[in-house]
Protein backbone atom coordinates (compact mmCIF):
# COMPACT_ATOMS: atom_id res chain seq x y z
CA UNK A 1 0.00 0.00 0.00
CA UNK A 2 1.24 3.20 -0.61
CA UNK A 3 2.26 5.68 1.79
CA UNK A 4 0.41 9.03 -0.18
CA UNK A 5 -3.25 9.66 -0.54
CA UNK A 6 -4.35 10.00 -4.09
CA UNK A 7 -6.63 12.77 -4.48
CA UNK A 8 -8.17 14.52 -7.71
CA UNK A 9 -7.22 17.95 -8.75
CA UNK A 10 -10.96 19.44 -8.46
CA UNK A 11 -10.64 18.36 -5.14
CA UNK A 12 -7.60 19.75 -4.33
CA UNK A 13 -8.39 22.63 -5.75
CA UNK A 14 -11.63 23.02 -3.57
CA UNK A 15 -9.97 22.61 -0.58
CA UNK A 16 -6.35 23.23 -1.14
CA UNK A 17 -5.64 25.18 2.31
CA UNK A 18 -7.46 22.78 4.57
CA UNK A 19 -5.38 19.72 2.67
CA UNK A 20 -1.85 21.82 2.97
CA UNK A 21 -2.61 22.36 6.90
CA UNK A 22 -3.30 18.77 7.41
CA UNK A 23 -0.14 17.43 5.40
CA UNK A 24 2.24 20.19 7.59
CA UNK A 25 0.14 19.15 10.59
CA UNK A 26 2.02 15.86 9.84
CA UNK A 27 -0.84 14.63 7.97
CA UNK A 28 0.23 11.88 5.09
CA UNK A 29 1.63 13.11 1.51
CA UNK A 30 -0.48 13.61 -1.07
CA UNK A 31 -0.28 12.52 -4.52
CA UNK A 32 -2.56 14.89 -6.83
CA UNK A 33 -4.12 13.35 -9.83
CA UNK A 34 -5.87 14.66 -12.94
CA UNK A 35 -7.51 12.33 -15.19
CA UNK A 36 -6.52 9.17 -12.96
CA UNK A 37 -2.43 10.70 -13.40
CA UNK A 38 -0.08 11.70 -11.12
CA UNK A 39 0.99 15.27 -11.45
CA UNK A 40 2.27 16.80 -8.54
CA UNK A 41 3.25 15.47 -4.62
CA UNK A 42 2.66 17.34 -1.99
CA UNK A 43 5.21 16.97 1.06
CA UNK A 44 5.76 18.39 4.53
CA UNK A 45 8.90 20.42 4.68
CA UNK A 46 11.34 18.16 6.86
CA UNK A 47 12.90 20.82 9.33
CA UNK A 48 16.52 19.59 10.54
CA UNK A 49 16.79 21.47 14.04
CA UNK A 50 20.31 20.66 14.98
CA UNK A 51 22.08 21.54 18.11
CA UNK A 52 21.20 25.40 18.93
CA UNK A 53 24.33 27.71 19.31
CA UNK A 54 22.57 30.02 21.74
CA UNK A 55 24.48 30.96 24.10
CA UNK A 56 28.30 29.68 23.13
CA UNK A 57 29.47 32.29 21.98
CA UNK A 58 31.57 34.35 24.00
CA UNK A 59 33.50 38.03 23.88
CA UNK A 60 36.53 39.65 25.34
CA UNK A 61 37.81 42.56 24.59
CA UNK A 62 36.41 45.82 22.42
CA UNK A 63 34.89 43.99 19.39
CA UNK A 64 34.06 47.14 17.66
CA UNK A 65 37.70 48.67 17.55
CA UNK A 66 40.15 48.15 14.80
CA UNK A 67 41.81 44.40 14.75
CA UNK A 68 45.41 45.99 14.85
CA UNK A 69 47.04 48.60 16.77
CA UNK A 70 49.20 51.63 15.31
CA UNK A 71 52.60 49.69 15.90
CA UNK A 72 51.29 46.47 13.80
CA UNK A 73 49.72 48.93 11.11
CA UNK A 74 53.84 50.23 10.30
CA UNK A 75 55.13 46.93 9.66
Amino acid sequence: MSRYKNIPAAVFKSKCLKLLDRVAAGGEPLIVTKRGRPVARVLPIETSRGPSLAGSVTTRGDIVGPLLDEWELDR
